[in-house]
């Protein structure tokens, strides 16, 4: 397993529940948790292989800032 983790502007419960819908829907994408109460508002991907580029297009399509943090 594989995880990675991204900074956000994720500022709510519904934005998070709207993030987790979207990436739980890919296979190779097991867990994905957001904390709201970290300042970078970090979503952890954790999967097999999962795509770092792929992530951040998707959750900037629902209008969330997303970059990566380097591990």
């Amino acid at each position: 397993m594989e995880v990675l983790v991204f900074k956000t502007s994720v500022a709510e419960q519904s934005e998070v529940n709207k993030l987790y819908a979207l990436l739980m829907g890919f296979a190779d994408i097991k867990q994905v948790t957001v904390d709201l109460e970290d300042c970078d508002r970090v979503l952890r991907i954790v999967g097999e292989n999962p795509s770092a580029s792929l992530i951040k297009s998707l959750v900037r399509s629902l209008g969330v800032s997303c970059s990566e943090l380097e591990g």
